[in-house]
């Protein structure tokens, strides 16, 4: 059974200064290092074995990767001033159409790196005051700055290497 809490039962409060926009920008740099040395090694049957029916650790890898183009939305969002972010597909469709269990790791871990570097370099070229631009996020239902974006990009990352963490390393994946 998974200690990983459920991420759509996650609350987040958003108090932390602006100013922590640079910290987060080199977490979530650091994901597709943290990913790619936490899957070295692990044996293809690991990767690709489904328990109870939910995602395998290679398919938990590739929706990081899925996800990489709403995140790139949600910056557009910020750009052009609307009110609400892009509406995320709770129900993961993309992922699970996906088969990533049936790709190569490494074209999955290397397309994420890719589109993890697009989506900072983006980040990079913004004016200091966008990071404290609001807008609602339409499942939290509360106003979430673009720094505050960033941190719930980080929090996704981690909530599935956390996931794929336990996988690798439950006793019958040794």
């Amino acid at each position: 059974m998974s200690q990983v809490p459920a991420w759509f039962e996650r609350k987040f409060e958003f108090t932390f200064p602006v100013e922590q926009y640079p910290n987060l920008c080199v977490r979530l740099r650091g994901t597709p290092a943290r990913i790619e040395e936490m899957l070295r090694g692990v044996a293809h049957d690991v990767l690709v074995h489904k328990r109870d029916n939910k995602w395998s650790a290679q398919e938990h890898a590739g929706h990081l990767l899925d996800l990489e183009s709403l995140w790139m939305a949600r910056l557009d969002d910020f750009l052009t001033g609307g009110s609400t972010l892009t509406l995320a597909d709770l129900r993961n469709r993309k992922t699970d159409e996906a088969n990533h269990n049936s790709r190569p790791l490494h074209e999955i871990l290397a397309e994420f790196r890719a589109a993890r570097s697009r989506l900072l370099a983006s980040v990079e070229t913004f004016e200091p005051d966008l990071f404290s631009r609001s807008l609602l996020h339409p499942r939290l239902k509360q106003p979430m700055r673009l720094v505050d974006h960033l941190f719930f990009v980080a929090e996704h990352d981690d909530h599935h290497l956390a996931r794929i963490w336990e996988m690798v390393n439950e006793p019958s994946a040794m």
